[in-house]
């Protein structure tokens, strides 16, 4: 039986999906998952080491938490091609709060202190899940996302410039960062310089010749290859070091960090539910089910916990290997489990290998990869359809490079929820005519040739009117009453699914007010739930049914007759 054509997961297939899609599984699908897999394993193990970097973690870091976050979300998660793993905006939020409780820079305590966010982003998002909160995806609108995301990837390109120059450049923000940078150019290493420079040109030629060719494994290879050839170490070139072989090994959070990571994992675990399910949704393809946002809170709630107690830091879904998943045919969470197994091969048997790597091939990794967060074609994009919101894109860049990480992801969060409140205060309200010759009513703003009816003004708005936005619509109300003078206000509430008791009081002091200067007021398009609450009040007494009509084509025919 296809999954396409199966009945959506209820009971405890809806909490445990792998029961749904596994007793589906078509036979047919397995070397696709295989090679999905395999493929996009190319990418996550160079990425996932790269990224621990990012973090200030070892580069086993990176492995262990994209070997335990895979294999738990493929038993919970409702997104078939989403490849759960380090993601650079993620690591970015990690370095910030280890920076915080780990001023040593001890590789054991870092581990100890990633584990312990690990623990708290994954308890707070299950907590989330559990409270059925899916909706808080929404908070992060686009442009502030696409804002945030650009900043993080300035950061960390320039927190990266030391390791590919071979200089030695402190942790500070970001433009003491690059004054540190720029007065250090005079001790350039060139050897280090040099593998940084063939690193790029293999990231960045190579996908363009051979699109097929994971160019991030081509890349470690080659970096492996030249250190072992050319002992690099020799030559002053900093290498990864020696990596633990063996799978990870169970170890408990620090608990003594939770009062103070707490309030950064909050912040973490919105954004990686935000990261995630955006890039589940973004590959859900055509008769595949859509991603269930309760149910993946609680999927990257088990990852991260899970992970927590195996040395793992903060996981989420990455839109860069999720997207070479799909592409490579994942059609199951199977993928993801292939992709898990590669790793674990990986830190079994080629960890001396690894440990090889120079450091500079890494940075150049990062480098490429928090390039592609910062896309200028979407803020053109942005600012050729909606000028405004190009302005909280920016705002939320600027606010991650001058305030730091944690705090541009609170500046992204206030500009979203300030944004949602600046509309809910300002709800069109707009004068209407009828187009010449027919019976369509428009907005005169858009449509100024459209004809008015002498003594008639029609105002039309849009949205729930609350205790917010009444007082800003009534304000424009009287503009346009003040400007027409007519004898009949027609109300036209069609596109109104509600209204609140503060405004329906305002409405009918309004009505009042305007019977005093000679106004009438009409009502037209009541929807269901506005027309019972106007009904049940003075308002609904006063207008009767003479003055409250089914639409508004009705109600301006009604007019029209009073004259004949």
């Amino acid at each position: 039986m296809s999954m396409d054509t199966a009945k959506v997961p209820t009971g405890l297939t809806r909490y445990l999906p792998i029961l749904y899609w596994l007793p589906n599984y078509s036979s047919g699908w397995l070397r696709s998952d295989l090679v999905a897999g395999l493929t996009t394993a190319a990418v996550v193990i160079p990425q996932s080491m790269a990224y621990a970097t990012i973090a200030g973690l070892p580069v086993e870091a990176g492995l262990y938490t994209a070997l335990v976050a895979m294999l738990a979300y493929a038993l919970l998660g409702t997104s078939r091609p989403l490849s759960v793993s380090v993601t650079s905006t993620i690591s970015m939020l990690t370095a910030t709060q280890l920076a915080l409780v780990v001023q040593s820079g001890d590789p054991a305590d870092l581990m100890a202190a990633a584990a312990t966010l690990a623990l708290l982003v994954g308890g707070f998002l299950l907590l989330a899940g559990v409270l059925r909160l899916g909706f808080i995806a929404n908070f992060i609108s686009l442009p502030v996302l696409t804002g945030f995301k650009a900043g993080i990837g300035m950061v960390v390109i320039v927190g990266q410039l030391g390791k590919v120059l071979g200089i030695s450049v402190s942790k500070g923000p970001f433009l003491q960062t690059i004054i540190a940078v720029v007065q250090g150019l005079n001790a350039v290493h060139w050897a280090t310089f040099l593998v940084a420079l063939v690193t790029l040109a293999i990231l960045i030629i190579l996908p363009r010749l051979v699109p097929r060719v994971p160019a991030p494994l081509v890349a470690v290879v080659v970096g492996i290859g030249a250190s072992a050839l050319l002992t690099l170490g020799n030559a002053g070139v900093t290498l990864v070091g020696f990596i633990p072989p063996g799978l990870p090994f169970l170890a408990l959070p620090d608990a003594s960090l939770v009062s103070q990571l707490w309030p950064g994992a909050l912040a973490i675990a919105l954004m990686c539910f935000t990261e995630s399910i955006a890039a589940g949704r973004a590959f859900v393809e055509h008769g595949e089910p859509q991603v269930d946002a309760n149910q993946e809170l609680l999927a990257l709630g088990a990852a991260n916990v899970a992970g927590s107690f195996f040395r793992a830091y903060p996981a989420a879904g990455g839109t860069s290997q999720t997207a070479v998943n799909r592409k490579a045919g994942a059609k199951t969470q199977l993928s993801g489990i292939a992709t898990a197994c590669v790793v674990a091969l990986t830190l079994l048997f080629l960890s001396p290998l690894v440990s090889l790597m120079p450091q500079a091939t890494l940075g150049a990794l990062v480098l490429v990869a928090a390039a592609g967060l910062i896309k200028p074609d979407d803020f053109r994009a942005i600012g050729r359809i909606r000028r405004e919101e190009l302005v909280w894109a920016i705002v939320a860049l600027v606010g991650v490079v001058l305030l730091g990480t944690l705090e541009g992801i609170l500046v992204a969060v206030g500009v979203s929820l300030l944004t949602l409140l600046y509309h809910a205060n300002h709800p069109p309200v707009y004068a209407v005519g009828r187009k010449p010759g027919a019976d369509v009513f428009q907005s005169l703003e858009q449509h100024p040739d459209d004809e008015t009816i002498p003594g008639l003004l029609i105002v039309r708005t849009e949205g729930r009117l609350h205790f917010a936005s009444a007082p800003r619509t009534a304000d424009t109300f009287w503009r346009l009453i003040d400007e027409a003078q007519p004898r009949v206000l027609i109300l036209e509430l069609s596109a109104v699914p509600d209204i609140e008791y503060t405004a329906l009081t305002m409405l009918a002091d309004g009505e009042e007010k305007l019977r005093e200067r000679g106004i009438s007021l009409w009502l037209a398009g009541l929807n269901p739930t506005v027309e019972e609450v106007i009904r049940r009040s003075p308002l609904g007494a006063t207008l009767g049914d003479e003055r409250t009509f089914d639409d508004l084509r009705q109600a301006v025919e009604a007019y029209e007759a009073m004259d004949q």
